[in-house]
């Protein structure tokens, strides 16, 4: 389990991101000229969720309370949380108990034969880490240089931001960097305490100059299927939709498969 101090200091860096973020016009506040800081105030937020300032600084702070799921509630009222934003709100103030550090999982050979069976589509089945566990070669072909390193398992993560080729595959690349930061934000407070992710994001801030300037913002973003433009060599950019499974057994395990939208995935007939 995480250390209790490590959950209260994230949480009061999530809560002051989120406070950070919300205007007084907002909330209904009037303007009071300028401010030295962005967003509401500790005592401003405090009178609108119903506590008192002294407490919510100290909530902040990473101090030793605990807030009733009336307080949180109150909180993610106010701050306007989606209910991904809630459900890490509840999380990180020990409502829901944070999963326990474990040895990865290792990927089994039927799961992991997947991939290899969708020939005309890419496919490929990431950790909860990111880490490719398996690939095929379709998905090696729309993402060149995923899976180059051989000293270390291929990472998505990292192919998108440390690896140059990122950049000119996918089209639309900082929104898709952005959301896949907040996907491994949701993830690492899932898992607090787990050295995998900080060794990670770590990796990640000393390669990047986006991730050192986005990380803070504290963005959070649940796995979804979706969209992407890709480009592709000899064929410009190409629309494709994706559609992430979770493994049963494993649900920090997920199978993806990309549908080029001018090649619609065909289906057997139903039998007559």
């Amino acid at each position: 389990m995480p250390r209790e101090p490590d959950r209260r200091h994230e949480l009061g860096v999530f809560l002051r991101s989120r406070r950070e973020r919300i205007t007084p016009e907002e909330v209904g506040l009037p303007q009071t000229g300028r401010r030295r800081t962005p967003g509401l105030r500790r005592e401003e937020l405090a009178l609108l969720t119903g506590i008192s300032a002294t407490w919510y600084t100290y909530l902040e702070q990473g101090r030793d309370i605990r807030a009733s799921d009336q307080v949180l509630d109150a909180l993610a009222s106010v701050l306007k949380l989606d209910r991904h934003e809630r459900g890490h709100l509840f999380r990180l103030a020990g409502h829901a108990p944070p999963a326990d550090v474990e040895e990865p999982t290792p990927l089994s050979a039927e799961a992991a034969a997947v991939p290899h069976l969708l020939t005309s589509h890419p496919a490929y089945i990431i950790s909860g880490h990111y880490d490719v566990l398996s690939c095929n070669r379709a998905a090696e072909e729309l993402f060149p240089d995923l899976t180059a390193a051989t000293n270390r398992p291929a990472n998505f993560a990292r192919w998108v931001f440390l690896e140059p080729s990122a950049r000119e595959v996918l089209v639309d690349w900082e929104p898709e960097a952005r959301g896949l930061l907040a996907r491994l934000r949701t993830l690492a407070g899932r898992h607090l305490g787990d050295p995998r992710y900080t060794r990670l994001i770590d990796e990640l801030n000393a390669g990047s100059p986006e991730v050192r300037a986005w990380w803070p913002r504290y963005d959070i973003q649940a796995r979804h299927s979706g969209r992407k433009r890709l480009r592709r060599p000899g064929r410009g950019v190409v629309d494709y939709a994706y559609t992430a499974f979770h493994l049963a057994e494993q649900p920090d395990q997920t199978l993806v498969i990309y549908i080029d939208d001018h090649k619609p995935a065909t289906a057997s007939p139903p039998p007559t």
